[in-house]
């Protein structure tokens, strides 16, 4: 017994096969991940690819890169878009594609502005106190700096791409670039300057178009205002047509009021008032009131009105009735006709409407149709009153600065004021409805005739491009010969494109590629001349767009009088900066092309940067400038609630990053449906990392199983075990389905079937049979 105890015991690892791999078990992603980029840094990984594929004559594949706006660091939802479009690139680079991918920024625009009149606020500085060179190059040097911090945020998420030589709509050649996209427009004659209501920001005192408004519930003064009739039959004499508006602060605008000829109306007597109230309605027994039939009992209701009778219906062809306020100053003393209208309907208020036609689109075009020109101005770009308008001069509709920004000023409840002095207000409420409010202040935004420049989406265009068609027509036709994942896009950006009024595209402020053009003085028509447009670009390609605000116009004018032409000092709407992206990243650089083969965005870009493309290519080149258009979803909580700071339910990439890895971010961007709105959280997040190690586990056993292999001991497919051929088998059809998969840009069907394989078919199958041998 002893003899055996001395005996040394044998290793019996030795005897057997065990897996062998250095690949370790705990990936250690926050830490290997910076590694694996170094190196890629080093190789010059994408133009490595590029090298490859380009030697092998390779077919092109461009996918244009959607600028983000470089302003803060990047968030969720910059994730999962950049994580889709590195998903495109690596695939397209996989199925044996070159592909071309340029990220870029958008840099110019209102936020930015902000930023800065912040910053000098802080300093006690008003920025008219600055020069516009000053306060543009204070602007670029923001964006600059955003431009170099997301760029690192989207590096460390392992997104390839030509980062050298990214592009920013603030580049020279950029601001070049789209001021001659800007002047194709002038010289084609779809330029032109209307005076019309639009959409106006006093807060940030500027025009606003429909991709930069969202509507929230607002909270609005309701009135029925009695406008007296002066023109009419008989029974309407001594009567008055009511009126119902949300936006009191506009009947000092009032010129007309509008009818329609298929809705009834009549003349009302009152004959008794509520009793018992706390306080004395403002109409009377004898008061006699127009209004649509369809709408008299809730009228009545809303005035107090306890009984009326019907007189007599009323043709309203003709009549005439005197401004509510004309008692009170003979500033008001015009007359205010009837004018019939398609957009007058009896399903709320009194079936008539108040028509202001320099604060409403409705307005303006029935005063246009009916032979009307003049367009009153009534309120300034602050939002205040005019001092030409009698009773209200000076007074705000919105309060543009300190803690009530955004608020109602004093203009509603003076005009209120006024009416019931004059004895011509019937009743008054509040009203809970979905109001349109610039998406970048936050504030309620006014309708507001003013001067801006337009792009006309309804004339024929007689260019051999065109060919006498719209430019809505074109884009339609763009629309239709354009492939859309999903394809819901389709109905989507069409139906917007088919309602949308003409481009409205000047702004007035500071920052950004201006409208580059003179105004003759004499026919208030643009100067059309090759000779000056190039010296135009030629000088902003060589200085940026400050040059137009810092040179004299004699620069670029030449030999034209300076005295005989306005220079217009606007700036051009950031979705046509951002609409003109394909021409300097697609056009002009080697080893690419246009069209690109695909644009990639969230679904909010169908009302911007898809559309602005696209009428923007449309109108100069006849056709969309990408044949495929793939929009994904909003990025949402665990719940399914938006996201936002004051809920504490963001989050943040980059602590993701730290703590889990970028891949954990990667594989829960490639197993959710990017097309719907898509959820994540730690709970999400948990189980994302979950399906990681399972996935990376696989892989360890396999590499282990590999150690000491040598190609000599392959064997060949008919003397394989049918278990080994079966695996083999359910690998050539997962191969297919990827390969379909990614065609279609379906990467949930390739992510999903992946890990799916990993822990049923080998895993749970073919491991655990295969282990013991």
């Amino acid at each position: 017994m002893a003899d055996d105890a001395e005996k040394p015991s044998r290793d019996y690892r030795e005897t057997v096969f065990l897996p062998d791999t250095p690949f370790p078990m705990r990936a250690g992603l926050p830490q290997k991940e910076p590694e694996i980029l170094a190196r890629w840094a080093q190789m010059d990984l994408y133009n490595a690819l590029r090298a490859d594929r380009q030697a092998k004559n390779a077919p092109l594949f461009v996918l244009h890169d959607g600028p983000p706006y470089a302003n803060g660091a990047i968030h969720i939802g910059h994730a999962l878009q950049k994580t889709l479009k590195d998903f495109v690139v690596r695939s397209r680079f996989a199925m044996g594609f070159d592909v071309d991918y340029v990220p870029g920024w958008d840099c110019h625009g209102l936020p930015i502005e902000w930023k800065i009149e912040e910053e000098l606020r802080g300093q006690g500085r008003r920025k008219d106190e600055v020069s516009k060179a000053e306060f543009r190059e204070k602007c670029r040097a923001y964006a600059a700096q955003w431009i170099d911090v997301q760029r690192e945020g989207f590096k460390r998420l392992g997104v390839v791409g030509d980062w050298e030589n990214r592009y920013a709509t603030m580049d020279y050649g950029s601001e070049a670039a789209i001021v001659a996209e800007f002047h194709k427009f002038v010289v084609s004659n779809q330029l032109y300057r209307g005076s019309k209501p639009v959409m106006w920001s006093p807060v940030e005192r500027t025009a606003l178009a429909d991709a930069e408004v969202e509507y929230h519930d607002h909270t609005s003064p309701t009135i029925w205002v009695k406008f007296p009739v002066v023109q009419g039959s008989d029974a309407t004499r001594n009567a008055s047509v009511v009126i119902w508006t949300t936006t009191p602060w506009t009947i000092p605008a009032n010129r007309a009021i509008s009818y329609s000829d298929q809705i009834a109306y009549g003349v009302y007597e009152v004959e008794a008032m509520e009793t018992g109230l706390a306080f004395e309605p403002w109409a009377k027994a004898g008061d006699r009131l127009i209004v649509a039939d369809k709408l008299a009992a809730e009228v009545a209701k809303t005035a107090k009105i306890e009984a009326w009778r019907r007189i007599e219906t009323v043709d309203c062809q003709g009549m005439v009735c005197a401004h509510p306020l004309a008692g009170l100053d003979a500033h008001y003393g015009f007359a205010v006709p009837l004018l019939e209208g398609d957009h007058v309907t009896d399903d709320a208020g009194t079936g008539f409407v108040h028509t202001a036609p320099g604060h409403g689109a409705d307005d303006y075009l029935v005063w246009l149709a009916h032979g009307h020109r003049e367009i009153p101005e009534t309120v300034d770009p602050d939002g205040a009153y005019y001092p030409h308008v009698a009773l209200f001069a000076g007074l705000k509709v919105l309060e543009t600065e300190g803690k009530k920004v955004g608020k109602f000023g004093p203009a509603n409840g003076a005009v209120m004021d006024k009416l019931i002095e004059a004895g011509n207000l019937l009743a008054r409420g509040r009203l809970e409805h979905s109001y349109p409010h610039s998406w970048r202040s936050k504030a309620p935004v006014i309708f507001r005739n003013t001067p801006q420049w337009f792009i006309r989406m309804d004339t024929a265009i007689e260019t051999e491009i065109h060919g006498g068609k719209t430019l809505r027509e074109t884009a339609l036709g763009a629309i239709a010969a354009t492939a859309f994942y999903p394809e819901a896009g389709r109905n989507r950006i069409r139906a917007m494109v088919e309602s949308r009024p003409d481009w409205l595209i000047s702004r007035q402020r500071a920052w950004g590629a201006p409208l580059a053009m003179f105004v003759d003085k004499e026919t208030n028509q643009p100067l059309v001349d090759a000779t000056v447009n190039a010296r135009i670009v030629a000088l902003i390609a060589a200085e940026g767009a400050d040059a137009w605000f810092t040179r004299p116009v004699s620069d670029f004018l030449g030999e034209h009088d300076p005295e005989r032409f306005e220079k217009v000092e606007d700036i051009l709407d950031v979705w046509f900066d951002s609409g003109s992206t394909h021409a300097f990243t697609l056009e002009g650089r080697a080893n690419t092309r246009w069209p690109a083969d695909l644009y990639l965005e969230g679904s909010d870009q169908h009302r911007g940067w898809f559309q602005s493309s696209l009428l923007e290519s449309s109108g100069t080149r006849g056709r969309a400038p990408y044949n495929a258009v793939l929009t994904h979803g909003f990025t949402m909580d665990e719940n399914g609630e938006k996201m936002s700071k004051s809920k504490g339910n963001t989050i943040d990439p980059q602590t993701v990053i730290k703590d889990s890895g970028a891949e954990i971010i990667r594989l829960w961007a490639a197993m959710v449906d990017y097309s719907d709105d898509q959820r994540i959280g730690k709970t999400i997040l948990a189980t994302t990392s979950d399906a990681y190690r399972k996935l990376r586990n696989t892989v360890r056993y396999m590499l282990g199983a590999l150690a000491g292999f040598d190609e000599a001991e392959a064997v060949a497919h008919a003397d394989l075990p049918p278990l080994e051929r079966f695996i083999l088998h359910r690998l050539l059809e997962l191969d297919g389905q990827v390969r379909t998969a990614y065609e279609g840009y379906l990467f949930q069907d390739v992510a999903r079937p992946i890990v799916e394989f990993c822990q049923t078919e080998l895993s749970s199958l073919f491991f655990d049979i295969r282990r013991d041998a």
